[in-house]
């Protein structure tokens, strides 16, 4: 790396996670000369340390888990289980897409390169020397100073650690550094019930090997979700075999040479003490600033750490941020959408305004959760009316092929005349295909039943948005006096 170098960059990015990388390539794009410094790995939470490890994870997990089942008309006589080689399989996904990114860098980066621009990788830490110029350290030395005309800083972000209990990574983990595991745990306690607990929790129990305790700060999993998702989440994990300590805080974690005790107390003031053999803190995310001297460049955080820009992630004069230095939530397309906007918004070029709206998330658990637009909860604090139609999946043809009743579709209107969808939640298998169809329809604001007016492909999980929305037209095939706790319907206003 490093071959092309210039007195002066057109845009140096600090940080080569999924904002980075696109900003880089998007800069590229418009004939700039680029420069990435990174002083991890490339690819950072939405590659090495989250998203693609931990979906890799779960899907050999959820494999495992089909292979295991005994109530299909097969049964595998011996399934042999190594975490080694679930580890280096993993390791290996994320090593792939790191290589891709680092063979696109090289391409535009060596010599031979006779194109228009070019991108160099640096790595060390950045360090603003002012607005236009910072020094790249390594191990606190300085090895160079570049300037730049434009900066985006695109560090991303950490685990957050718990007040007074370190992370030691051999027993004490981080969503970071879980694949330190070198076995699986016979006993594991996950703090925290966040999507990302929630998805470890489904993982660790999926392989069926480690005995998992969720550790549940709320009364109910994913607090800020409608109470049906909540609760289908949380019976999920107790079917398959995770204890949830509810409406409970981590009070100590106390080290022996063969197992952890971990101290939970409870609202009523009692405490349990649990012996384990690994902790998982999952409690969120902070922004990464470390090393960078913000203030030099006359950036001063906000009071939660992060670092506060306009509507087109710019911060100061020629300085931009984007992705999870930024904002919560810590999502891997909202950080790609920002670093791209972000360099056509530095470079002048003209585009549509950012929106957050309507954007879909997938909750990796057993089964997977989907959700886009507004939630009842939501609409209830607007003081929204709306409309609900719920359709369970155990009416569905493919999932009754596919022999995996659970989960449902629930859709929320608007309660006017000619419907308008606000949201949808989701749970089931291929969740994460069907969301992106009414997330698009969302997008174009139109009418409910604009929605039939296709042919949905037989037999396809995609007929449950089919159905849920008939539900609403009172035009279902199956009806809700016929099948009472599948098909339900319902409405509410402010009054």
């Amino acid at each position: 790396m490093g071959k092309n170098n210039f007195v002066k960059y057109d845009l140096c990015v600090i940080g080569c996670g999924t904002s980075g990388f696109a900003a880089a390539m998007r800069a590229f794009d418009l004939g700039k000369n680029v420069c990435i410094i990174e002083s991890e790995e490339i690819g950072g939470a939405g590659v090495r340390w989250g998203a693609l490890a931990s979906k890799t994870m779960w899907e050999l997990s959820k494999d495992f888990a089909i292979a295991s089942k005994t109530d299909r008309g097969y049964r595998a006589v011996e399934l042999i289980l190594d975490y080694c080689d679930v580890k280096d399989t993993v390791l290996a996904a994320v090593k792939e897409k790191q290589y891709q990114m680092l063979s696109q860098i090289e391409t535009f980066s060596h010599p031979e390169w006779k194109g228009i621009g070019s991108i160099i990788l640096k790595k060390g830490c950045a360090s603003f020397v002012s607005k236009n110029k910072v020094k790249i350290l390594s191990d606190l030395c300085c090895e160079d100073i570049l300037e730049a005309e434009k900066f985006i800083i695109a560090t991303g972000s950490k685990p957050r650690s718990f007040a007074g209990i370190e992370f030691d990574h051999e027993k004490i983990f981080s969503s970071d550094s879980i694949l330190n595991l070198e076995k699986f745990p016979k006993r594991l306690m996950i703090i925290g019930a966040g999507i990302v607990g929630c998805e470890y929790a489904t993982i660790f129990s999926n392989f069926g090997r480690t005995k998992v305790y969720l550790v549940d700060h709320a009364k109910t999993v994913i607090p800020y979700e409608d109470s049906d998702i909540s609760d289908f989440v949380c019976s999920c994990l107790e079917n398959n075999g995770v204890e949830i300590f509810h409406s409970a805080v981590l009070k100590e974690i106390t080290r022996h040479s063969d197992h952890l005790d971990v101290v939970l107390g409870f609202e009523d003031g009692h405490c349990h003490v649990s012996e384990v053999d690994a902790v998982l803190i999952s409690i969120g995310r902070d922004p990464n600033l470390s090393c960078l001297n913000l203030e030099n460049a006359g950036i001063i955080p906000d009071k939660s750490g992060r670092i506060k820009t306009d509507k087109d992630c710019n911060v100061i004069d020629n300085i931009f941020a984007a992705g999870d230095v930024t904002h919560l939530p810590a999502l891997v397309n909202i950080a790609e959408m920002e670093g791209r906007h972000a360099v056509m918004t530095m470079f002048d070029k003209p585009l549509k305004p950012l929106s957050y709206k309507d954007m879909s998330t997938i909750m990796f658990f057993n089964p997977p959760v989907a959700a886009v637009g507004m939630s009842e909860k939501m609409c209830q604090k607007k003081k929204i009316a709306y409309r609900a139609a719920y359709y369970s999946n155990s009416l569905l043809p493919r999932s009754i092929a596919m022999r995996s009743l659970k989960g449902f579709v629930k859709i929320i209107s608007t309660d006017e005349k000619k419907p308008k969808i606000l949201g949808m939640r989701a749970a089931g298998p291929q969740v994460s295909n069907t969301i992106m169809a009414v997330a698009l329809f969302m997008h174009q604001s139109g009418e409910i039943r604009d929605m039939l007016s296709t042919l949905y492909p037989h037999p396809t999980m995609s007929e449950a948005i089919q159905e849920c929305i008939r539900l609403l037209l009172g035009e279902s095939v199956f009806k809700p006096y016929a099948f009472p706790e599948k098909l339900k319907i319902w409405s509410w206003k402010p009054d």
